[in-house]
C-alpha cells in the first residue's frame, strides 16, 4: 500500500513541477498541489527538500501556524518569481530590510534554510543573494522546493478550519487533552508525533452528555457511522430521509451503551480511564494504542485523510454554529458576520449558555425592529439614543418613536426645567435650565424625568464650579453667562471673552492707521507679540531675535529688512551676513531684500545701480549689452539663451525701469525678434525696421515716409521703376554725373557691407579690419566672406583660442595681401575687364572711399584720404586691392591657380587636405596633385558677397 501511496505522489509531484516552470496553467498546478495534500504519507516520504515536520514543532503555537502558513505564501511567490520566464529585475538578492521579509519569512524558524534550497546561498551584510558565478536559477529544483512549500501551506490552512483545534497542542508528547463537560457532540483534533514522527490526524468521536447532536434537546436513540451523529428519534427519521443518506448505517443506542461509552479500559494497562482522555493516565499510550508489544513509544492511531476529515466535520450541523461575543446571538450558519448586530464572526468561543430557539427567534426579531427604528430616525435626524429611550418611554408598540418624540418629548423637558426651577435642595433658589441640558439629562437618565432633573442639577454646579468660578469674580455672573447661553460652556465662554476683545475689535474696524511698532518700548514682551501678530513670525524666539537686532546700536536695520532676515533663518551670524552685502559697482552696502541679481550668474547689485544700468542700456545701447553690469554675462548671441534670458529679464525690468523706458526696452526686444523674419526690411533713409508683405520694389517707409528699393535697399528713383536692380545700377553709371564723379569710390559703397544676420546695409569699405560688428544686431562677422567672429568654435582640430573666424581661401582676409599686379593676372586670366584710369572730376590725388574709422573712441564714417596711386583708378592701394577682390569675388573666381608653392602647402594645411608627398614625384607632379586635390575637396566661400 505504501509502494502504491509513493508511486501515486511521483506521479502527482512529476506532472505538478512540470506544470509550475512550463506553460502549464496555475489551475493545473493546484490541483496538483491538492492531490499531493490528499495523500495520506508521513512528511518524511512527502517532503524531500524542505523540513516540514521541523518547522512545524518550531514553530508550534497557534499564532506561530498562522504567521508560517503567511511566511510560507510569501515564500512561495520567491519560488514563482524564479520559475517565471519574465523574471523580476532584482532577481538575485533578498533584502532584509524588506518590510515584508522582516515580518513574514524573517520571523519563523526555517524561512532561511528555504530560501537556501532555492539558492541565496551567498550571505551578505543587508540579505541573502545568489553566488556571482551563479547566471541562472536552478529551474528544476527552484520548482520541487515551490511546490513543497505549497503542499504544506495548503494543510496549514485547512487545519485551522477544525472548531476546537487550539486545544491541540503541537509538542512531540503532548499532553491529554480535556474539553469542557458542558460542550455536548464535540469533535476534536490532536496532532501529535509518534516514534517516526509523523504528523497525523486522530479523529475521536465520544459524546459528553446524552443528548441529540442536532436538537440538543432529546435523548440519544441512534449513532450513525457514516455521517457520525448521534441522534434522536425525530432529528434521525428527518436527517436520514434525504436520498443521499438513506443507506447510512445506523446503530439503536440505549441508556446503558451510553453509559459504557462514558469511560474506556486500556489495552496495554486494563486501567479504566474516562471517556475525556486522551492518554491513559497510568501508562501514557493513547486511548486506540494495541496490547501488543511497546514498540514503539506512540502507537499510530487510525490516519484519514483531510478531504474525509472536512467532509466529515462538515456533516455535523453542531460544529456550524457560534456565538457572537457582542450580542450573544447564536448562529446556525457559518457566516462571516452576525446575522443579528452585523459585526464580524469573532475567533471559535466556548459556549456558556445553552439557549433555547424560541427565545434565539425572540431576540433577532426585537433586534431587527430595533435596527430598522433607528436608521428610520437617521433619516430623520434623530440620534439611536434617542429613539431606543422613546421607545422605552413611551411604552405602546403601537406609536412610532420618532413620532412619540415629536409630540411629547418638549413636554417632557419642559417639565425637567420646571422641577430644576422649584428645586428646594438648589443652594440660593432654582436654576433655569435650556431644553438642551434638560435633553442631555433625560438621555442619560434613560427616560426618567426625576433623575434628569437632579441630574441636570448636577451638570450645572460642576459647570460653574469646575470651569467658570476661576475665570469670574461671582458665582452669580457665572450662572448668569450659562443662563444665557443655555448651559453650553463654550458660548458661556464667548459670552465672557466679548467685552475682553471689544476694545481689539474697535482698533481693527477703525480707519485710523495702525501705529508703529516702538522697538524702544520698555515693556519687551509686549513689542514680541506685535512683532509676531502683525508680521506672522514663526515663532517667539525669532521674535526675540528681530528686537534683539534692531536694538543693536550700530546696527542701520530697518523693521522690514529684520524681519525678512529673521524669517529665513535663525542664525545670527547669517543674518548679518544678508543685512550686510556690498554692492560691487557703487561699494555701499545694502541688505539682501535690497540687491538684486539675474538668473544667469551669481552677481548681487543693489536696486539703484541695476536701474540706472539697465536705464542707459536700453536708452543708449543695443539690446545685446543688457547683460550683467559684473561679469557681462550671460553671452547672448546664442539665440537660444537669448530667448530664456529675455522672459525672465523682462519681469525683472518691469517692476523697476520707467514706464518709456520699459516701453522702448520692449520696443526694440520687438525689433530684434523681427529681425529674424524674411520679410524684415531696414529703412535706408532713417534706419527704421518693419515687416513688408507687398510684392512691388518700391517700399514707402512707415516711420519717415520716404522710398527705397525692396530688394537693393538703394533710395528710390523714377528711374528705377519698370527695370531691374541690375539695369538700373547700369543706367545709373552711364547715366548719373554725380555717380561717375564719385567712380569706384560710388562702387564700393555701393558694394559695401551687408549684415548676415539682420539684413542691414552699410555704404562703408571692408578695407582695414574685417571683424566687423553690426550696430543693429551686435551680430560679429567678417566683412570679406559674412563668416562669423567666435570664442567657442565649432571646427574640428581647431587650436585657435580667442576671438577668431575661418575665411576662404577667396576672403578678402587673404587676397587683400597679393599685389595689384597679381590680382589683375587673375582677372585677365578669366577674361573680367577692371578699371585703371581715374573717373574724371574726382579729387586728384587723395582717396574719397568712405569708411569706418575709430576717433576718440567713437566709430565716424568718413573719407580714407589716403594717398593714390597711378594706374589704380583714383583710389589708394587698399581700396583699389579691394576693387579687384570684388570683381573676382562676383564672378566667382578662385585664386588657388595662382598659389605658389608655400602658400600652396600652407592652404592644404589650413582646410586638412592631405599634403604626403610621394617617393617618386617630382615638384611640377607634386604641386599639380595637391592643387586639384584642394580645389576638389575644399569648395569657395558659400557667403562670399557674390553682387556684380
Amino acid at each position: 500500500m505504501a509502494s502504491t501511496l509513493s508511486d501515486q505522489l511521483e506521479e502527482v509531484r512529476c506532472h505538478a513541477e512540470a506544470c509550475l516552470y512550463s506553460t502549464g496553467s496555475v489551475l493545473e498546478v493546484r490541483a496538483g498541489i491538492s492531490a499531493m495534500a490528499n495523500i495520506p504519507l508521513p512528511p518524511s516520504a512527502k517532503y524531500r527538500y524542505i523540513a516540514a515536520e521541523t518547522m512545524i514543532i518550531e514553530n508550534g503555537t497557534i499564532g506561530s501556524l498562522q504567521r508560517l502558513s503567511t511566511a510560507l505564501n510569501i515564500l512561495e511567490k520567491y519560488g514563482c518569481n524564479l520559475t517565471s520566464s519574465s523574471r523580476p529585475k532584482y532577481w538575485r538578492a533578498v533584502k532584509h530590510n524588506n518590510p515584508v521579509f522582516r515580518a513574514t519569512v524573517d520571523v519563523i524558524q526555517g524561512g532561511r534554510a528555504v530560501l537556501c534550497l532555492y539558492g541565496y546561498s551567498n550571505q551578505q551584510p543587508d540579505g541573502l543573494s545568489f553566488p556571482d558565478e551563479v547566471v541562472e536559477p536552478d529551474i528544476e529544483k527552484v520548482a520541487a522546493v515551490t511546490l513543497e512549500v505549497m503542499s504544506l501551506r495548503m494543510e496549514l490552512d485547512i487545519l485551522p478550519l477544525v472548531p476546537f483545534f487550539q486545544y491541540g497542542l503541537l509538542t512531540p508528547q503532548p499532553p491529554p487533552l480535556s474539553l469542557p463537560d458542558t460542550q455536548v457532540g464535540s469533535v476534536c483534533v490532536c496532532l501529535f508525533f509518534t516514534s517516526e514522527t509523523c504528523i497525523q490526524l486522530s479523529l475521536f468521536l465520544f459524546p459528553f452528555a446524552d443528548n441529540c447532536t442536532i436538537c440538543a434537546i432529546f435523548p440519544v436513540a441512534a449513532h450513525c457511522n457514516s455521517c457520525v451523529q448521534w441522534l434522536c428519534t425525530e432529528c434521525d427519521r428527518l436527517y436520514h430521509s434525504s436520498a443521499e443518506r438513506a443507506n447510512h448505517h445506523r446503530t439503536v443506542v440505549t441508556s446503558s451503551k451510553i453509559s459504557s461509552l462514558l469511560s474506556w479500559h486500556c489495552t496495554h494497562c486494563t486501567r479504566v480511564n474516562s471517556n475525556q482522555d486522551i492518554l491513559c493516565e497510568t501508562c501514557e499510550r493513547p486511548r486506540l494504542a494495541s496490547s501488543g508489544s511497546a514498540k514503539d513509544e506512540f502507537p499510530q492511531p487510525f490516519t484519514i485523510t483531510v478531504s474525509k476529515l472536512m467532509q466529515m466535520i462538515s456533516s455535523s450541523p453542531i460544529l456550524l454554529q457560534w456565538m457572537c461575543q457582542f450580542c450573544t446571538y447564536i448562529n446556525y450558519t457559518p457566516a462571516s458576520v452576525c446575522e443579528m448586530c452585523d459585526l464580524p464572526r469573532p475567533e471559535p468561543t466556548k459556549m456558556r449558555v445553552k439557549l433555547h430557539p424560541p427565545r434565539q427567534k425572540l431576540m433577532r426579531e426585537e433586534g431587527l425592529k430595533l435596527i430598522q427604528l433607528i436608521r428610520d430616525g437617521e433619516k430623520k435626524g434623530v440620534s439611536p439614543e434617542e429613539v431606543y429611550t422613546g421607545m422605552r418611554v413611551s411604552g405602546d408598540g403601537n406609536i412610532l418613536p420618532c413620532d412619540w418624540l415629536k409630540a411629547e418629548l418638549p413636554h417632557l423637558l419642559d417639565q425637567i426645567c420646571a422641577t430644576a426651577t422649584s428645586s428646594r435642595a438648589t443652594r440660593g433658589g432654582g436654576v433655569t435650565l435650556s431644553r438642551a441640558e434638560a435633553k442631555l439629562a433625560w438621555l442619560s437618565a434613560g427616560g426618567d424625568t426625576e433623575r434628569a432633573a437632579k441630574q441636570a442639577l448636577r451638570d450645572r454646579h460642576s459647570k460653574v464650579r469646575d470651569r467658570l468660578e476661576r475665570l469670574l469674580p461671582t458665582k452669580n455672573w457665572s450662572k448668569e453667562v450659562l443662563r444665557q447661553s443655555e448651559g453650553e460652556v463654550r458660548g458661556a465662554l464667548s459670552l465672557l471673552q466679548r467685552p475682553l476683545m471689544e476694545p481689539f475689535h474697535q482698533r481693527m474696524w477703525s480707519d485710523q492707521p495702525e501705529p508703529p511698532i516702538d522697538i524702544n518700548h520698555p515693556d519687551k514682551q509686549r513689542v514680541c507679540r506685535r512683532l509676531l501678530a502683525v508680521y506672522d513670525l514663526p515663532s517667539w524666539g525669532r521674535c526675540e531675535l528681530a528686537l534683539s537686532l534692531l536694538q543693536e546700536r550700530t546696527a542701520p536695520y530697518s523693521l522690514d529688512d529684520v524681519v525678512q532676515a529673521v524669517r529665513e533663518s535663525h542664525d545670527r551670524d547669517f543674518i548679518r551676513r544678508v543685512l550686510a552685502k556690498e554692492c560691487p559697482i557703487c561699494l555701499s552696502e545694502f541688505p539682501h531684500s535690497k540687491m538684486q541679481s539675474l538668473t544667469s550668474c551669481q552677481c548681487s547689485v543693489c536696486c539703484g545701480c541695476f536701474q540706472q544700468h539697465f536705464t542707459i542700456a536700453v536708452r543708449d545701447k543695443h539690446i545685446r549689452d543688457m547683460v550683467c553690469p559684473v561679469c557681462w554675462e550671460p553671452d547672448i548671441n546664442d539665440p537660444e539663451h537669448l530667448n530664456s534670458y529675455f522672459s525672465t529679464l523682462d519681469i525683472q525690468l518691469r517692476e523697476c525701469l520707467e514706464p518709456e523706458v520699459y516701453d522702448l526696452f520692449h520696443k526694440k526686444l520687438t525689433e530684434q525678434a523681427l529681425i529674424k523674419d524674411p520679410k524684415f526690411l531696414w529703412c535706408s533713409h532713417c534706419s527704421y525696421g518693419f515687416i513688408y508683405d507687398g510684392d512691388q520694389l518700391k517700399v514707402t517707409c512707415f516711420q519717415c515716409r520716404n522710398s527705397f528699393c525692396a530688394q537693393c535697399k538703394k533710395p528710390w528713383e523714377s528711374q528705377h521703376g519698370g527695370l531691374s536692380c541690375e539695369r538700373y545700377q547700369s543706367w545709373k553709371r552711364e547715366n548719373d554725373p554725380e555717380y561717375q564723379r564719385q567712380g569706384l569710390a560710388g562702387y564700393l559703397r555701393d558694394n559695401g557691407i551687408t549684415c548676415p544676420n539682420c539684413r542691414f546695409q552699410y555704404a562703408l569699405s571692408k578695407g582695414g579690419c574685417m571683424h566687423f560688428s553690426c550696430s543693429q544686431c551686435r551680430y560679429q562677422f567678417c566683412s570679406g566672406c559674412n563668416n562669423p567672429f567666435h570664442t567657442t568654435c565649432a571646427v574640428i582640430h581647431c587650436s585657435v583660442t580667442g576671438l577668431h573666424a575661418h575665411h576662404p581661401r577667396d576672403c578678402l582676409f587673404y587676397l587683400r595681401d597679393w599685389e595689384p599686379g597679381r590680382l589683375q593676372a587673375l582677372l585677365q586670366n578669366k577674361g573680367v575687364e577692371f578699371n585703371t584710369d581715374t573717373p574724371p572730376g574726382t579729387q586728384a590725388g587723395l582717396c574719397g572711399v568712405i569708411e569706418q574709422k575709430d576717433e576718440s573712441g567713437q566709430q565716424t564714417d568718413s573719407a580714407c584720404g589716403a594717398q593714390t596711386q597711378p594706374g589704380h583708378a583714383g583710389l589708394c592701394e587698399k581700396h583699389y586691392r579691394e576693387y579687384l577682390v570684388s570683381l573676382i569675388n562676383s564672378h566667382s573666381i578662385d585664386p588657388a591657380p595662382l598659389f605658389n608653392a608655400n602658400e600652396l602647402v600652407l592652404a592644404c594645411r589650413r582646410y586638412q587636405v592631405d599634403d604626403a608627398r610621394g617617393e617618386l614625384e617630382d615638384d611640377v607632379t607634386y604641386y599639380t596633385r595637391i592643387l586639384e586635390k584642394l580645389i576638389d575637396e575644399v569648395p569657395l566661400g558659400d557667403k562670399v558677397p557674390r553682387k556684380k
